[in-house]
């Protein structure tokens, strides 16, 4: 959030109240500190912790943000990043009130997750796992996770159901309960099930082997969060139900889990994703100033291998062979998909096509030499080094006449970094009669911008 835009979201002089629905308890004091501060960082629960000491004491009084600012020795911009961490995190609600050109907020504190449902969460679990390691992980869970049951025992507990029943009466309309989504309960953080295809989902699998009512909220809500967590389609999530079911042919949400990372190690990467922080989008002006090179560079660090395969490919589906290729690369070899997708982009464009195997982890072995972590680090090294690699390609056939010719006319250019496939990705038009041209064309003009010509 830029100077220039904070002003329509928070002023040091915009007042506030807090609200307070719950008591908490040290126990949650402990929580907030121990589960949810590696993952948003000190200032948020800072700004938790005062707004939590200020709604304990009375009479209540409405403050400034001055106030804010000055017991937390944070500028403005800070203390609205540290509010929407917060926000986002499901420890807190902001409620605005606009009247006659002034505004004013109620700030409305949530109580943390007990132990037992943060670890159960699939996103907030992997998240806090990826920030303070396995060791301090497991040591969190064995401090605050409840011994398991002794087996022998049964749960004998009677339902409200079972003990109650309704009983009809007059009650005015206003105080009746909304059962309309009688299915659903209150979510525990900020997450919004309408952004997976459900649909899409539940169209590629058989009514008879999963059926629609085993797509509880719960495992719906499961199901949308492993899909956002591993960065996975619907059909894809298709593979990681049926995987789920056990022998009964249920669904739960343990199993899930399970399945969606095996599914991730196999497909993407066996290291565990990572949740970070989304940036602020950049205003226009600056947006504009991104290079061709730059989102090129974005776009191999955030796409699963597989698609880049296809997307080369003017869309046709990879040849298993490559994408096994590709998997051995990342699970093996432990490349970053960001330097994998640049190794597959380059050797394709230079190779006619081609995914030659032993030339590829030559190449790899090189980069990992090299320490290339990144997919500007390996565009640039193959720039460097692209009169070694054809050298490599065609050591059988290679003459010294040939190679000082190429070392001749071999040098960097700034023009056309990127290739027109990139940018033509996502249109789903087939032109197989031009399709060997306009490859050709690009190849060329790869060839060209590592200064080779044919």
């Amino acid at each position: 959030m830029t100077l220039i835009h904070l002003y329509k979201e928070l002023q040091p002089g915009d007042p506030f109240d807090i609200r307070l629905p719950h008591a908490f308890s040290t126990q949650e004091r402990q929580l907030v500190t121990l589960f949810y501060q590696p993952l948003t960082g000190s200032e948020p629960v800072s700004l938790y912790l005062t707004l939590w000491a200020e709604a304990e004491q009375m009479p209540k009084q409405q403050m400034t943000h001055y106030y804010l600012m000055n017991v937390l020795g944070l500028p403005i911009g800070k203390v609205f990043e540290a509010r929407i961490a917060l926000e986002a995190i499901g420890l807190l609600r902001t409620w605005k009130k606009e009247n006659a050109g002034e505004r004013s907020f109620l700030y409305e504190l949530q109580r943390p997750l007990d132990a037992d449902s943060f670890m159960k969460d699939p996103l907030l679990s992997m998240f806090l796992f990826s920030k303070i390691g396995e060791q301090a992980y497991r040591n969190l869970r064995q401090r605050f996770m409840s011994p398991v049951k002794d087996s022998a025992f049964k749960d004998v507990s009677r339902a409200f159901i079972d003990v109650y029943k309704p009983v009809h009466a007059n009650i005015p309309s206003d105080l009746q309960v909304d059962t309309s989504h009688k299915d659903k309960q209150q979510k525990v953080y900020p997450f919004y099930l309408e952004q997976f295809d459900f649909d899409l989902l539940q169209a590629g699998l058989s009514e008879q082997l999963v059926p629609s009512n085993l797509l509880t909220f719960e495992v719906r809500e499961a199901i949308a969060k492993l899909a956002f967590l591993y960065h996975l389609t619907a059909l894809d999530m298709q593979k990681v139900v049926i995987l789920a079911l056990d022998d009964d042919l249920g669904i739960s949400q343990e199993r899930l889990r399970k399945a969606a990372a095996d599914f991730y190690k196999l497909t993407v990467s066996k290291e565990p994703p990572k949740l970070a922080r989304v940036t602020d989008p950049l205003p226009v002006a600056e947006a504009g100033q991104k290079t061709k090179d730059q989102e090129l560079q974005h776009y191999l660090e955030t796409t699963a291998p597989v698609q880049v395969l296809r997307d080369i490919n003017n869309g046709k589906e990879p040849l298993q062979t490559s994408v096994q290729l590709a998997e051995n690369l990342i699970v093996q070899h432990g490349m970053p998909i960001g330097v994998v997708n640049a190794l597959l982009e380059y050797v394709m464009l230079t190779t006619d096509m081609k995914l030659p195997k032993k030339y590829v982890e030559t190449i790899a072995d090189h980069w990992v030499r090299k320490n290339v972590q990144t997919a500007k680090e390996a565009m640039e090294l193959a720039r460097q080094e692209h009169d070694k690699y054809t050298a490599w390609k065609n050591k059988p056939q290679t003459s010294n006449k040939t190679s000082q010719q190429t070392k001749g006319r071999s040098r960097y250019q700034r023009e056309e970094k990127v290739p027109e496939w990139f940018y033509k990705r996502n249109d789903n038009q087939e032109e197989s009669t031009s399709s060997t041209i306009d490859f050709e064309k690009e190849r060329q003009k790869i060839l060209e911008m590592l200064g080779k010509s044919e």
